[in-house]
Order: structure tokens, then C-alpha cells, then sequence
């Protein structure tokens, strides 16, 4: 990925997000996406909250997901993140999910967002927060590349 900070989230997969087959079902994979976008977030030293109390509202415009290989109830996985895509006024994560047991990509995907205001009206950061803006740019997107956990590299 580049110069990308790759962030990591770990979440052990609970008994209620497996179905009849012993699996995790799969819209399990995106509430994952948004608790590792989240705890990036939080992460670089903000929130989604104090975002929210600025004004700014980030709400998904697209979702994708690949289901490679299934996880199962008890084990532990780590969502990576990083930042692929930011403009002033939209930004792209991707994400990939391993088992760390056996460092095997279980699935990849992307969620992007738009900037708006409480009105739901788009908003340019770049223009109208360029702290934001700046933070994001340092710390995600030209800062220095962070590897994962087990030594390799993203995808």
C-alpha cells in the first residue's frame, strides 16, 4: 500500500455473531470494518463524537466485502486499516481481516464516506477544518509506514 500507516484492531469473534454452521455470518465482517475505523480514529486522537460535535458527520456512501475463508466462534482476528483515498470532501478505508493463528486473509473490502454537516450538506475539510484535513494527511497517508503485527507487509 505504499506510504499508508496500517492500523490493527484485534476482535475475538463472539458466539452470537456465528449462524447454524458454526461461521461468522457475514454482515459481522462490516460492523468489524467500523469498529477498527473507529478505534483508528480514536487512535489519531480524535473521535467520531468529537467530530460529531464539530459538525461533521461521516456517513458510508458504499461498502464492499470478499469473503476468502470463514472465521469461527472463539478465534481471534485483526482487522488492518488503512486510508486509501482522501479528498476534502470524501474518504476511502480498506480493510482486511486475518486470523492470526495461522495468518490467513480471511477478507478484504472498503468502506467510503462523505464529509457533511449536521444538515446532511457536503462539506470540504480540506477548506472548512484543515486541521482535520492536515491530521489525516500525516498520519495516515504520508506518514511513516507502520508494519503489522506479524512482520508483513498490507495486501
Amino acid at each position: 500500500m505504499g506510504n499508508r500507516r496500517v492500523f490493527e484492531t484485534t476482535v475475538r469473534v463472539r458466539y452470537q455473531e456465528t449462524d447454524q454452521m458454526g461461521v461468522v455470518y457475514h454482515t459481522n465482517y462490516i460492523v468489524w470494518f467500523e469498529v477498527a475505523r473507529s478505534e483508528m480514529i480514536r487512535e489519531l486522537g480524535t473521535s467520531y463524537q468529537d467530530l460529531e460535535e464539530k459538525g461533521l458527520l461521516l456517513p458510508v456512501v458504499d461498502v464492499h466485502c470478499r469473503y476468502l475463508s470463514p472465521a469461527h466462534y472463539d478465534e481471534e482476528v485483526i482487522v488492518r486499516t488503512v486510508v486509501e483515498e482522501l479528498t476534502g470532501s470524501k474518504i476511502r478505508f480498506a480493510y482486511e481481516v486475518i486470523r492470526p493463528a495461522d495468518n490467513r486473509l480471511l477478507t478484504i473490502g472498503s468502506t467510503t464516506h462523505i464529509w457533511v454537516n449536521r444538515k446532511m450538506k457536503r462539506v470540504n475539510i480540506q477548506r472548512d477544518n484543515p486541521e482535520l484535513y492536515r491530521l489525516l494527511v500525516e498520519q495516515t497517508v504520508e506518514g511513516e509506514s507502520i508494519p503489522c503485527s506479524d512482520g508483513s507487509s498490507w495486501r
